[in-house]
């Protein structure tokens, strides 16, 4: 994103979302992890469930931000398109790349097409080019036709259990045993970021790119109207049809985007209009790398076999006096303290990898 379009409000949140993924990412020990900091099981939205969509939410309003003046101004359509494309191709690739590294390095499952940062260089493609070529008219007619068509499509398929949905059984046909999760007894595969769950994704990024605009516009107030009524909007809905992270749920998407909106309203009345620190802004403007390094870093641990000694000698001590739980919530803390510290050097010297 060009400079003269960054917002240090917009920047501040995307980091904290990040910091926030590697904290649920990187418990110091997986049997002992506070609920909050824990998915929920199948249905239901706790607190790390709202990370990701966040993100691509922030996705959509970086976008918006980015490209939306560019196109009022009438840059060309297939030059900004190809950049589009090319981002989006490079941010799948690194994607694929640290799957590829994980499967090497730890060889617990077969390698993994889909994943977190696949999905959004999809979803990134799908917002650029609908801000390109599309009104702001046509994208709310998209998000409710995708929230209406999958919500109707999950019915069609006859089953919301982790077995027999759509979205998991087409997992199972596309990817098999390269699915997330395979039984190989049934043959059943699941993916939490698989094929049809990342259409109601874009619905998330494309709400992004409205609030961008309306960012962008000064129309600051409709961020947090349009937060309560999608809240408002998602818990009615969720009576009918659950939350549900994994699936992606229609519900879900507007319980998340509805915080998410909130989160970006109180982020720019704080940190553009008030001046306050933009905390978080050295992990926001290096998201990726952070990301990236992080990843790596585990696959490098657990491959050279350090990062079970490193947690027993350095937090695990403190289990008789604490109990367990503390020590994993440490060892998570520790490990994004590391992280924003690289972060805010690189910040400092004006380091900043770009995908």
């Amino acid at each position: 994103m060009p400079e003269q379009a960054r917002l240090d409000s917009v920047d501040a949140l995307r980091g904290l979302t990040v910091a926030a993924m590697l904290l649920v990412n990187d418990a110091g020990d997986w049997g002992h992890v506070y609920a909050p900091l824990e998915h929920a099981a199948w249905h239901g939205c706790t607190p790390t469930d709202l990370v990701f969509p966040f993100f691509l939410f922030i996705v959509g309003v970086s976008v918006s931000l980015s490209l939306g003046s560019r196109v009022e101004a009438g840059a060309d359509a297939a030059a900004l398109r190809r950049s589009v494309w090319v981002r989006a191709l490079r941010i799948v690739l690194l994607g694929l790349a640290l799957h590829a590294v994980a499967h090497w390095a730890m060889g617990t499952r077969a390698f993994r097409p889909f994943g977190v940062l696949q999905r959004i260089g999809l979803c990134f493609a799908a917002a650029g080019l609908l801000v390109i070529h599309t009104r702001p008219r046509t994208q709310w007619w998209l998000i409710g036709l995708t929230l209406l068509g999958y919500w109707w499509l999950l019915l069609w398929g006859g089953s919301l259990s982790k077995e027999a949905n759509l979205a998991s059984r087409i997992d199972t046909a596309l990817l098999g045993r390269f699915a997330y999760e395979f039984d190989p007894l049934t043959g059943r595969g699941h993916d939490p970021e698989g094929l049809l769950s990342t259409w109601p994704a874009i619905a998330t990024t494309l709400l992004g790119v409205r609030a961008g605009d309306w960012l962008r516009r000064g129309l600051t107030p409709r961020l947090w109207q349009a937060g309560l009524a999608a809240l408002a909007a998602g818990a009615l809905w969720s009576t009918v049809l659950p939350f549900n992270k994994q699936l992606w749920t229609s519900s879900y998407v507007l319980w998340s985007g509805g915080w998410a909106c909130l989160a970006l309203w109180a982020a720019h009345l704080a940190v553009d209009r008030h001046g306050w620190p933009p905390l978080g802004r050295s992990f926001g403007v290096n998201a990726i790398a952070a990301y990236a390094g992080s990843w790596l870093m585990v696959c490098a641990l657990e491959a050279l076999g350090w990062g079970r000694p490193i947690y027993v000698h350095g937090f695990a001590w403190m289990t008789p006096l604490t109990g367990p739980y503390l020590p994993s919530l440490a060892y998570a803390l520790a490990f994004v303290a590391l992280w924003g510290g690289l972060m805010v050097l690189l910040d400092r010297r004006r380091i900043r990898f770009k995908v």
